[in-house]
């Protein structure tokens, strides 16, 4: 039996990237997974690769269990809407991956604050750090009644290391006080929540900022010590599968040293060491 064989997840975000990666391997170790994106068949943001009838229609070639539910997690009705249809389905959510991000629709240039528009607050803040909070609003009362769950909240994190852009360095580490602040709230309830700190992965518009893909990657010298986004897929399910995850809840935890832990690899065989910032 799969280790997560039983369990019922949501991963936001889920049409590329990191969220298509962890959603693909929860579903392969056995969770029903419900996809939530903007992205849908014939229409994806900004024309970007991947939609999350995509990553559903992947889980279901590999014999799992999805279901793609479009969601703008900046609606609060709309994500309120994916939690009852979660819970008249499935009566429980044992997994909530809160990787929704609004950050990629704009171009990160790395210069000073004061150069940077004001754009970048509703893009990480608003599309990210309050979308996943609001996913949390209504997801915890479904964990609540079954006294039992796991929220992982996606970030960034190296050793308190300043990442270069004044935004992204300040969404990310607010993502990882409110999974403290979660922990802290939910210690009560057996419900874990920490942060997941992934390297630098080849996703699609990284793979095509390169002008490479995923059989090729190895030519570009920059490339070399990236992971795939089934890599912190893996960390994840870990976790998830890890009856005493709740000694780590509160923690923000690299994907590098998870992997040491559990003793899983990225796709290739390959342990990619946490990602070092210069």
């Amino acid at each position: 039996m799969n280790p997560l064989t039983g369990k019922i997840a949501l991963v936001t975000g889920g049409s590329r990237g990191a969220g298509r990666g962890i959603a693909v391997e929860l579903a392969k170790a056995g969770a029903t997974v419900y996809v939530t994106g903007r992205s849908v068949k014939g229409r994806s943001t900004l024309d970007f690769p991947g939609t999350i009838d995509d990553t559903a229609a992947e889980i279901r070639s590999l014999g799992g269990t999805a279901f793609a539910v479009r969601c703008d997690h900046t609606n609060d009705e709309e994500t309120e809407s994916v939690m009852d249809r979660i819970w008249q389905e499935q009566g429980r959510l044992d997994i909530l991956v809160n990787n929704v991000w609004g950050g990629n629709e704009l171009a990160i240039a790395y210069k000073p604050f004061w150069e940077l528009p004001l754009l970048h607050w509703d893009h990480m803040f608003q599309a990210g750090v309050r979308a996943q909070l609001a996913t949390n609003r209504f997801a915890i009362p479904l964990m609540r009644r079954q006294k039992a769950g796991l929220i992982v909240h996606t970030t960034f994190w190296d050793d308190y290391k300043y990442t270069g852009h004044f935004y992204y360095d300040l969404a990310k580490n607010a993502l990882n006080r409110m999974a403290y602040g979660l922990a802290t709230e939910l210690m009560q309830d057996n419900i874990a929540v920490v942060a997941v700190s992934p390297g630098w992965m080849r996703t699609e518009l990284v793979l095509a900022a390169f002008n490479t893909d995923e059989d090729n990657w190895h030519t570009v010298e920059e490339l070399k010590q990236t992971e795939t986004p089934h890599y912190i897929g893996r960390a994840i399910c870990a976790l998830a599968g890890d009856l005493a995850v709740k000694q780590k809840t509160g923690q923000v935890l690299r994907v590098g040293q998870l992997a040491e832990e559990y003793g899983f690899t990225d796709l290739d065989g390959r342990k990619i060491p946490p990602f070092r910032l210069g």
